[in-house]
């Protein structure tokens, strides 16, 4: 088909020319529904104020007092300004700004929608954001200048007035005056207001922001900016984005300073205010409730603890809370990087941008990026001057650096952000319309978009490079020594500053777009021509093709090369950089780069040599790259070195051998061994070296002898020794051809150190050898072994024999009586001299033999002479006065005093013999123990001083049986160490005590410091105190000795009667008799430490004091009873301890506490049994007075309290009051546990039972109905609520819930019957008690089943008791809160219990799914009957060719007497017609039984519905089409198909009032039965009011006499009826059920009418006609007679979607809808119960004309008809495009 031609020929020969209407309002509200983001008013107002070049912008919000909160009687403007801000609702909303006024353009502009702003320097593209001011605003006013525009609404349409303004009221200023569409809007958050103002006051170009709540300044924001410095753009930046669209020109950097001053209101969190103002004029149960539960609940909420946050919060607020006027300031510091950007585009590209913005794109236009440096960031943290503007944080949204972190703004920030610590300023990037997002979609707007984009991506670059640099400039300041470059000092003070600028420039994923960010870092990353970027580094900033990637060993050795620092290598920008191989690893060329630039230092060659070493032996390098760094390595070794100045890693072929001593000289082809101490050889092995030998070592030392003197081996004594002494240690370890090289290289040189000089070995003598003083011994070679001097050739010894010989005899010239050559001091001095060489024998000999007399000279000159008699030399003692004092024989050493050395060759050889340095502890002892006074005290002081110089302390002196030490209280006493001891109060034992001069050295005679423990416990408990002080001293002792105390000890203290207590006996209430007293000794753990009024007279509670308590609390006393044995005597003597207690709230305290500890007390299994078995538990009776019993009828407020008897009784005959309507009844017979939780959950665990499981419930069920349909509904009900129930009463109450709702979809059946009863009894007692219940639920053979009693049709059940039945079903333990709560979930509706908090969205939604399916099915049908249509046309055109032409035809059923049918008929007089007048309706009517044709106004009303030919005709505007000459008549009538069709073209062509689909009316086929069109009606002037229980939408009039709320309050039983109705009446049609909806007003005669297929009907006639009052339901024939009149309404109403006007082509639409679904109607009419073929009475007068039935006798049949309402009336049509009755 050619759609070109056929669109000309529509052109050309079309109907008449129709412009397209818009409806304003509903166009409005599509465009605010993109507008959907927070503060889009105050964006759209502060960015005209900003287009209009203003520096300041005002926004006050004024408010409204509250109508319920008074205002506080104070002149405090703090409490004033709390009071606004808890309780005022906003009333206006203006915002002032100082920008240029209004031109004639601007305020033309602002009338026109979707115009936009031309001017392509300006943001706004689409001229719809001044709209948004719709949004809670319905008539705005505008004032700039010497001008005002008003803006108001007439039906959909917006209008608007301009005026001028006096010469007095012109100003500077523009104001947007905001009145609140909803004076019940609370006032925003202050702190989001304020952020958002900060935010926007960042790159608009205005320079203050002022924020008012009346008259308070809330927030004041200023800002401030510096001159712009220009950057330099670097040759390598590539300047034009990809795309070819976006050039860099030019850039400048600036930096800015926001400041602000604010009240603390804005960080002040008030508390929520209890009251509802949305439901102020309504009243519910709900209040009620929920205040009962809180009370319920109020403990437990308060019982737990604000956590350490919460409290340092509060701490906060109530600071703020002081003064919330109080300003403080806070200031932020950002820096700008702002780029000129030029824009090159075709102008086919410029042409469809133009056409998808409204402005043609920029020739040049701005880019700006927001980041915050280092020390900005600092500053601006820094600022807060108060704690209230730490918490009020009004820049958060303004940093980048805090979340969400940076975004892209587009005149204000959106909700796309950059993915990276900076904000972009974009102002010429395209939005999407609610300017939320950065538009990617549209094809050419797309691609100048990700060009602004990319080029955002360069100044990225840019300003990252100026940002490095500046760093770098900062390091290179404070650098002393420019030459060396910075100091690592130096850089790492820098390190923060770096990390920070990389983590600005860091890109991470963006939201919502990803794809913004990977744009923006792509450009980022490709704006450098090079692939290189700067980068912070050991040697600062240097670019990444300079810097390596080092390990920390590397750069230990090579400080040169430029490496990451290791605090920054975990960095995402500096990882990413290491990922896309930008920074390398340092390289070997590199290594031999920096090492052949100059040698290394000690440090750097020890960690060269580690490297390289782990290197080789990791086989990470190629060994010839390790061979090419050795030869290459040179090291300077300082003046400490002991191998030269230089060392050449080429030529080592050796490492150190740990064998030989570092500070000996080594080979120049051995490294030393300060650079290899702590390598593992085998890392060294790995590089080609071996360990330096002994041998090559010797060599090495023989050959060097001649190069330094000092270290000749040959020459210096103190050399060879060093290198003997090496030798020495390794003989051992050599092989024996190493030994025999080394022997025979130092056999013949003078290597041997003596005191002759340097000889050879064989030349040399062991130093021992001291017979003659001119043998050359050796010196310094003590070190040096035995056996290697041995094997060398040194001689050890002279022939001892000989010696002995000669020194031991006298000489031969000095006779007989001559004395020996020696005496015992020089015999002594020579065989200390050859000890080591002495043989063994000759040692034993020399011990057992006398050789040394003992002193025996006068006192003071005891050495001067001998004793005759020689003793062993283990016989004698050292010459020393204190051994002398002690009269021991001591060694005779003549010469001076000290001559004789212990530590000396002599003294060392007669220790070896024997000689005795100091007497053992026995003899001492013995001494101690001797009758001599001098003796013992020197004795005892020799002991003590030397106790632990002589090791005296291995001895234990208190084993000793001897009689040594003094004690206290008798000077000439000795006693025994262990019969004493140190601690004086362990007199009161009766235990002797040391002399208090010996204290300090008690542990040296093993004196204890106290008895054993078990001997104090033994005395103790032979001797227990006599009264209360000896009581006292002693507990006081034990208690210093708690730590002594063992598990026997403490055993046998607490089962001993040891506690003295008085007790009273004979005790006497009488007046002045006293109690007599007496002392018994208890168990320590059988009393109580303290005092106690609870149980002071029960349990035995004594008080010694805190030193003497603590000794009885380890021995088992306590500060008061346990649990256990409270519960223990409470089963035992509960009569007592009531008794004692004297009250029942004091015993129920104390079962209260036993509760709290069950967990405990029930693993005692024989206690649990004594507590179950017991009468020990209070249980309360309530006592009837006899006032009561007579006066059973009293009211709750007349009635006296109960009066409660308790009694101690066993658990098992005590119940749990869980149902107080059985207690109500039985109460006279039930022993009942306190109402407290606790205490049933106690009193149940110890066999009480619930009062619910006594009771017998019997159900009695009457007969069940025929009709079960509301049966059904009421399970699909319950079902549904009881999710919502369980789900809320399961937060608090979890463990309580036994079923869920699945549970109860599949096992519960609802079945209504006649009647239900309940029988009660209770068990053991012959009481019983029956009841007529609404609903009551039992166990069936196939699940649960509810009852509900349905005595008649309309019969309601109790949604309580249901609740009460339902609630047994699903939970553990229902009690009456839990029947409460369910209550409201049963009567409430969706959308109040919506209104309320509850989640029932997903029903709603489940609901809303129903109804599509519903949809679904309907639009099934529809299908179906549209294919039935196109059957009958085919079978119609098949029967035409067949049929003949007759000249008369028979007038089509239902036809008017104008249709074309009866144009040869002559119209029948008034008097013919009346009788006559029974086409379709009259028959109808009477099929239904509406007319028995015995009452003419019944038949005058019916004949209204039809129009007459004597009404007047006009022509409305939708009949232009109309005017079209008639058909000539060929005698055909026309298919019933067509008719069918066009019936349903109508049905489709219905909608919802609101629905956001165009009206478009339905194509009609050429029905020749048709006739001229007539007068048509116009629609009401509504407004919607609310939705009907089941989504009707409901309308009232606008001039109604009450409020809408009132309306809805007083008919919401008769909106509920009507909907119904009207579903039914749409069902038969098969209408969707948003297409009716219901109206009312208070005069006229519309009932229904039709707007553009929106079809409306009036309650007011429902309400007189067919409304059942209160309680009431319509059922069969009174429903069967209201639908059937809705029915034919509707029918009249669709046929408006075909024709407009009323008119006979109208009439015959009416009738055919009627007659197409009529047996449609008759069968809903038939499922109802209604007899509608059978003939039944007129309806009655007030069922017809709506007076109450209770008034139709004294209402006259002339006053009916004057009440009644008119009949279906002509009207005209009206501009609303719809129709209506009158």
């Amino acid at each position: 088909m050619d759609y070109a031609r056929l669109r000309a020929q529509a052109l050309t020969n079309g109907d008449d020319e129709e412009a397209v209407t818009v409806d304003t309002r509903a166009l409005i509200d599509k465009v605010l529904a993109r507008y959907s983001g927070e503060w889009t008013t105050l964006r759209e107002l502060i960015q005209n104020a900003a287009d209009a070049q203003a520096t300041t912008v005002k926004v006050k919000f004024e408010t409204l007092p509250s109508t319920s909160v008074p205002l506080p009687q104070t002149t405090n403007q703090s409490e004033l300004l709390r009071h606004a801000v808890q309780n005022h609702t906003l009333r206006r909303l203006v915002v002032q700004n100082d920008g240029q006024p209004f031109t004639k353009t601007d305020w033309a502009r602002l009338k026109r929608i979707a115009e936009g702003n031309p001017d392509e320097t300006k943001i706004g593209a689409f001229g719809v954001g001044f709209y948004s001011v719709f949004a809670d605003c319905e008539e705005p006013f505008v004032s700039s200048g010497s001008e005002a525009m008003a803006f108001y609404w007439k039906g959909n349409a917006l209008f608007t007035k301009k005026y001028s303004l006096p010469q007095e009221q012109v100003t500077k200023d523009t104001a947007f005056v905001l009145d609140y569409r909803n004076t019940t809007t609370p006032l925003p958050n202050l702190l989001s207001v304020s952020q958002f103002l900060a935010t926007s006051l960042t790159f608009v170009a205005l320079q203050n922001v002022e924020f008012w709540i009346d008259d308070w300044r809330i927030l004041s924001l200023q800002k401030k900016s510096s001159p712009s410095l220009g950057i330099a753009i670097p040759r390598d930046l590539e300047t034009r984005a990809q795309g070819g669209l976006m050039k860099l020109k030019a850039a400048g950097r600036t930096s800015t300073q926001i400041d602000g001053t604010f009240m603390s209101v804005i960080g002040w969190k008030p508390q929520a205010v209890a009251s509802n103002r949305n439901n102020e004029q309504h009243t519910s149960e709900l209040p009620s409730l929920r205040s009962f539960f809180s009370r319920l609940t109020s403990a437990t909420s308060q019982a737990g603890l604000r956590g350490k946050a919460a409290r340092e919060e509060q701490v906060v607020q109530d600071t703020i809370a002081e003064d919330l006027t109080a300003l403080s300031t806070s200031t932020i510091f950002l820096r700008v990087t702002a780029a000129t950007i030029e824009t090159n585009v075709s102008a086919s590209f410029s042409a469809e941008l133009e056409r998808a913005t409204k402005k043609p794109p920029p020739r040049e236009t701005k880019l700006s990026i927001l980041t915050s440096s280092y020390d900005e960031t600092v500053a601006s943290e820094m600022s807060a001057s108060s704690q209230a503007a730490k918490v009020a944080d009004i820049f958060a949204s303004v940093l980048p650096s805090k979340k969400p972190g940076g975004r892209i703004f587009i005149g204000f920030p959106t909700a796309q952000t950059t993915g990276a610590g900076m904000h972009i300023f974009a102002p010429s990037v395209i939005p999407t319309v609610e300017r939320e997002a950065i538009d990617l979609n549209a094809r050419w707007v797309r691609t100048w978009n990700q060009d602004m984009l990319r080029v955002a991506g360069i100044i990225s670059r840019l300003a990252f490079i100026n940002e490095m640099a500046d760093l770098n400039q900062k390091l290179n300041d404070l650098s002393t020594d420019n030459k060396k470059g910075p100091s690592s000092a130096d850089v790492d003070k820098f390190v923060p500053e770096a990390l920070h600028i990389l983590k600005t420039y860091t890109f991470l994923d963006s939201t919502p777009s990803s794809m913004v960010g990977q744009l923006i870092e792509e450009a980022f990353w490709t704006a450098w021509k090079r692939p290189s970027i700067e980068v912070f580094s050991s040697r600062g900033v240097l670019s990444t093709s300079k810097v390596r990637n080092s390990s920390e060993e590397v750069s230990k050795f090579v400080g040169g090369i430029p490496v990451i620092l290791n605090s920054m290598k975990d960095d995402p920008f500096i990882r990413k950089l290491i990922d896309f191989e930008l920074i390398k690893d340092v390289t070997v060329d590199d290594i031999c780069q920096e090492l052949s630039a100059k040698a290394m230092d000690k440090d750097q060659l020890r960690h060269f040599i580690q490297w390289i070493a782990n290197s080789a032996a990791a086989a990470d390098y190629a060994h010839a790259d390790l061979k090419r760094l050795l030869d290459i390595a040179v090291a300077t070794v300082s003046e400490g070195g002991d191998s030269g100045e230089i060392i050449t890693l080429g030529t080592i072929l050796f490492y150190h051998n740990k064998n030989i001593p570092a500070t000996l000289p080594v080979p120049p082809t051995c490294l030393p061994h300060a650079f290899t101490a702590n390598i593992p050889e085998v890392k060294l092995r790995a590089l080609g070296w071996e360990p330096l030998g002994i041998v090559p070592w010797v060599r090495f030392l023989i050959g060097f002898a001649g190069q330094k003197e000092e270290q000749n081996l040959m020459r210096n004594a103190a050399f060879a020794v060093q290198v003997l002494t090496v030798l020495s240690k390794n003989w051992d370890n050599l092989s024996p051809s190493s030994k025999s090289s080394v022997e025979s290289a130092l056999r013949n040189i003078t290597v041997m150190p003596t005191k002759m000089g340097m000889k050879k070995p064989s030349e040399s003598f062991f130093p021992s050898v001291k017979l003659f003083d001119d043998l050359p011994t050796l010196e310094g070679c003590a070190n040096v072994k035995e056996k290697f001097l041995t094997t060398l050739g040194v001689r050890k010894t002279v022939d001892l024999d000989t010696i002995f010989t000669r020194l031991l005899s006298p000489s031969p010239s000095a006779g007989g009586d001559a004395t020996p050559r020696w005496s015992h001091m020089e015999l002594i001095r020579y065989l200390a001299s050859v000890e080591a060489d002495i043989p063994a024998a000759d040692m034993r000999k020399l011990r057992e033999s006398p050789l040394c007399p003992a002193e025996d000279g006068p006192r003071g000159m005891e050495p001067t002479k001998g004793t005759s008699r020689l003793y062993k030399v283990s016989e004698l003692f050292e010459p020393k006065d204190t051994l002398r004092a002690l009269r021991l024989p001591v060694l005779q050493w003549p010469g001076p005093p000290g001559s004789f050395r212990p530590s000396g060759k002599e003294g060392r050889f007669l220790a070896t013999l024997g000689l005795r340095p100091y007497p053992s502890v026995p003899e001492l002892v013995e001494m101690m123990a001797s009758p001599d006074e001098e003796l013992r005290r020197n004795a005892m002081t020799y002991f003590i001083q030397n106790h632990s110089v002589h090791g005296y302390a291995s001895f234990d002196v208190s084993k000793t049986p001897k009689a040594i030490l003094p004690i206290e209280g008798d000077e000439k006493a000795l006693v025994a160490p262990s019969q004493c001891f140190v601690n004086e109060r362990a007199a009161v034992l009766g235990y002797k005590i040391l002399r208090k001069q010996l204290h300090d050295h008690a542990p040296k005679f093993g004196v204890q410091r106290d008895p054993h423990i078990m001997l104090c416990v033994e005395q103790l408990l032979a001797n227990p105190p006599k009264d209360r002080s000896n009581a006292i001293t002693l507990f006081e002792y034990f208690s210093s000795r708690l730590a002594d105390l063992n598990l026997t000890a403490l055993a046998q203290l607490k089962s001993a009667a040891i506690v003295p207590v008085v007790r009273k006996k004979n005790a006497s209430f009488g007046f002045g008799a006293k109690a007599e007293e007496s002392i018994v000794y208890v168990k320590p753990q059988n009393c109580y430490l303290g005092n106690s009024t609870t149980y002071g007279d029960i349990f035995d509670f004594v008080d010694f004091g805190p030193n003497a308590n603590t000794f009885l609390f380890k021995c088992g006393a306590r500060t008061e009873p346990t649990k256990h044995e409270i519960a223990t005597l409470a089963c035992s003597e509960p009569a007592r301890l009531l008794s004692v207690m004297q009250s029942p709230d004091k015993y129920l305290s104390l079962l209260r506490s036993l509760a709290d500890d069950w967990g405990t007390l029930k693993k005692d299994r024989e206690l649990v049994k004594k507590m179950k078995s017991a009468a020990w538990l209070l249980g309360s009776k309530e006592l009837v007075t006899s006032k009561q019993k007579e006066s059973e009828d009293l009211s709750y407020e007349e009635e006296e309290a109960p009066v409660k008897h308790y009694i101690l009784a066993a658990p098992k005959d005590i119940v749990i009051l869980d149902d107080y309507i059985c207690y109500r009844l039985f109460k006279e017979s039930l022993l009942c546990a306190p109402e407290d939780e606790t205490l049933e959950a106690f009193y149940q665990a110890l066999g009480s039972e619930n009062l619910g499981s006594r009771v017998k419930e019997e159900i009695l069920v009457g007969a069940h109905r025929s009709r079960q349909d509301g049966a059904e509904w009421l399970r699909k009900h319950v079902v549904e609520r009881s999710k919502i129930f369980l789900h809320e009463y399961a937060k608090d109450k979890r463990d309580l819930v036994r079923r869920d709702a699945k549970w109860l979809e599949s096992n519960l059946k609802v079945i209504s019957v006649s009647s239900v009863g309940l029988r009660r009894s209770l068990q053991g007692h012959n009481k019983y008690h029956q009841e007529k219940r609404s609903a009551a639920s039992t166990h069936g053979h196939n699940g649960w089943v509810l009852y509900v009693a349905a005595e008649h049709k309309d019969d309601k059940p109790d949604m309580y008791q249901v609740g009460q039945a339902i609630c047994q079903l699903l939970l553990n333990r229902p009690n009456q809160s839990s029947y409460f709560f369910f209550e409201p979930f049963l009567k409430l509706g969706l959308l109040q219990l919506r209104d309320r908090g509850y989640n029932v969205d997903r029903i709603l939604r489940a609901k809303a799914a129903e109804a599509r399916i519903a949809e679904e099915e309907r639009r099934k049908a529809l299908e179906a009957e549209q294919s039935k249509i196109r059957e009958r046309e085919q079978e119609w055109e098949h029967s035409r060719a067949a049929e003949v032409k007759t000249p008369t035809r028979d007038r089509m059923p239902g036809a008017f007497h104008d249709s074309p049918e009866d144009d040869h008929a002559l119209p029948p007089t008034p008097q013919q017609q009346r009788p006559k007048q029974r086409g379709f309706f009259s028959d109808l009517t009477r099929r239904l039984g509406l007319d028995t044709g015995d009452d003419d106004e019944q038949q005058n009303q019916l004949n209204n519905f039809i129009p007459t030919q004597t009404e007047q005709d006009t022509k409305g505007p939708g009949s232009s089409g109309e005017n079209r000459g008639r058909q000539p008549d060929d005698g055909r009538v026309t298919s019933p198909a067509v008719v069918h069709q066009n019936l349903l073209n109508a049905i489709n062509s219905t909608r919802a009032h609101d629905s956001t689909n165009l009206f478009s009316p339905p194509s009609e086929r050429e029905v020749k039965e048709k006739a001229t069109y007539c007068d048509a009606t116009p629609a009401q002037n509504i407004v919607f009011a609310a939705d009907a229980p089941r989504g009707m939408r409901v309308f009232v009039a606008r001039d109604l006499s009450v409020d809408a709320s009132t309306f809805l309050a007083n008919n919401i039983d008769a909106i509920k009826q009507f909907e119904i109705l009207l579903r039914d009446c749409g069902e038969i049609y098969r209408l969707p059920a948003k297409a009716l909806h219901i109206f009312y007003d208070e005069t006229g005669g519309t009932i229904a009418f039709n707007a553009n297929g929106s079809i409306f009907c009036n309650l007011r006639f429902f309400n007189q006609l067919h409304r059942v009052q209160q309680g009431g339901r319509l059922e069969g024939q009174k429903k069967v007679e209201a639908t059937t009149w809705w029915w034919v309404v509707l029918a009249h109403e669709l046929a408006h979607n075909l024709v407009t006007t009323h008119d006979s082509q109208h009439s015959y639409y009416t009738e055919s809808f009627i007659q197409q679904y009529f047996p449609a109607m008759m069968a809903k009419a038939v499922s109802w119960g209604g007899n509608a073929g059978a003939p039944s009475a007129l309806p009655s007068t007030a069922a017809t004309t709506g007076i109450p039935s209770g008034r139709q006798q004294s209402v006259s049949r002339a006053e009916a008809q004057q009440v009644a309402p008119p009949p279906y009336s002509e009207g005209r049509f009206g501009p609303n495009n719809g129709a209506s009755y009158w």
